[in-house]
């Protein structure tokens, strides 16, 4: 294990009714305005927002509304919520939603107080900001794991660019099961996957050998097959979701990360196919993975010899790689890039875009220089 410190800053409130539990213990430490933000029309249709927007007058905050933040969220997005988090001088934001709400809500909260472009200041300048309005997040879909951590994932539709911009961690997060009850069964399964990845990515970054944070990511990865697969028996099983939506945020709580290097070479291709097209990110993910794997299976042997024995119950590194495309398959996920939902259509030469612009990560089994990472997407074709 190679030295470290851990802190981890967000307060969980977890199961069934955690929300009245959470704000009774939470409001009273913020101020009066509070920003309720959301994605599209399902937290008001499902109650959710209803019961948010109660709960906050209750407390008597008065509420100032952020709504319509989409998959992907964009930096205009961003920066819209700056502005009116600055001309209602919102005290405290809540993000009700999954992954795409609480990334957007991060950058948000510290956008709104600096004087300064944030990508500028932490791409031009190599600084983060010291600061930013409180939050919290209700989580209504997991599997990203965002409500544990600072960073966000953004999309900067001008550069054509898409990746990791640090805001504000969430003080305090609810993790409910049943507020995932009405997202549809192949979100459920796109978002199950991104833990999946998370937990896959973090394993087979550099490590000593032996390490409990290893042992901890199998397990995750373990764990989440198994309930991915319960739901595929009966998406409304409780528990499944239950055990899902703490595996997401342990995969990104940090804990996996201790005392050693990551892999995330995967998200880096992602990141950028979604920079230059609208597709699913779990379900891009899935589609890259086993290629990716194919091509650094030999790099890591020992790592994918014990991923296959714990995770499938197969005797190879090589069978771990078909066995988890072989999952893939059976939860009904996309394994090829034609599968993929996006409007822009995904042809070589957007790959090729794609590889010559995409983050290059150091810490993989192997580095990859950009005509691999090029022919790892058109593989996937």
């Amino acid at each position: 294990m190679n030295n470290f410190t851990f802190s981890y800053p967000t307060r969980v409130y977890f199961g069934e009714g955690s929300a009245a539990q959470a704000f009774s213990a939470e409001l009273g430490k913020v101020g009066e305005t509070v920003m309720l933000a959301f994605g599209g029309g399902s937290v008001k249709k499902n109650g959710v927002y209803d019961e948010m927007k109660a709960l906050l007058e209750q407390a008597g905050k008065k509420v100032v509304d952020f709504s319509g933040i989409m998959s992907n969220p964009t930096y205009i997005k961003v920066q819209e919520g700056a502005e009116l988090a600055r001309e209602y001088h919102v005290d405290f934001i809540l993000a009700v939603g999954g992954g795409s709400v609480i990334d957007c809500c991060k950058v948000v909260s510290a956008q709104a107080m600096l004087d300064e472009d944030i990508w500028n200041m932490e791409y031009g300048k190599g600084k983060f900001p010291a600061a930013g309005i409180p939050m919290g997040a209700v989580v209504t879909a997991s599997g990203t794991g965002a409500e544990m951590n600072a960073g966000a994932v953004i999309t900067y539709e001008e550069k054509k660019w898409k990746g990791p911009i640090f805001g504000t961690a969430a003080s305090f997060a609810v993790l409910d099961p049943t507020y995932t009850m009405s997202v549809p069964s192949m979100q459920v399964l796109s978002g199950a996957f991104d833990t999946l990845s998370h937990a896959m990515e973090t394993y087979l970054g550099a490590s000593d050998e032996e390490n409990v944070s290893d042992d901890v990511a199998l397990a995750i990865m373990r764990n989440t097959v198994v309930n991915m697969r319960r739901l595929l028996k009966d998406i409304h099983d409780m528990q499944a979701r239950s055990n899902l939506m703490w595996d997401s945020a342990m995969a990104e709580n940090g804990i996996l990360k201790c005392g050693r290097l990551t892999d995330f070479q995967v998200h880096q291709m992602e990141h950028q196919l979604g920079a230059y097209t609208d597709c699913n990110h779990g379900q891009g993910l899935a589609v890259i993975h086993p290629a990716y794997y194919r091509h650094i299976v030999k790099d890591a042997p020992e790592k994918f010899i014990r991923f296959a024995k714990v995770v499938f119950g197969v005797d190879t590194a090589e069978a771990g790689v078909e066995a988890l495309e072989d999952f893939i398959r059976e939860c009904g996920l996309p394994t090829k890039m034609s599968q993929l939902k996006s409007t822009v259509e995904i042809t070589p030469e957007v790959l090729r875009q794609v590889a010559d612009t995409c983050n290059i990560i150091k810490c993989n089994p192997r580095e990859l220089d950009r005509e691999e990472i090029y022919q790892i997407l058109l593989e996937c074709m």
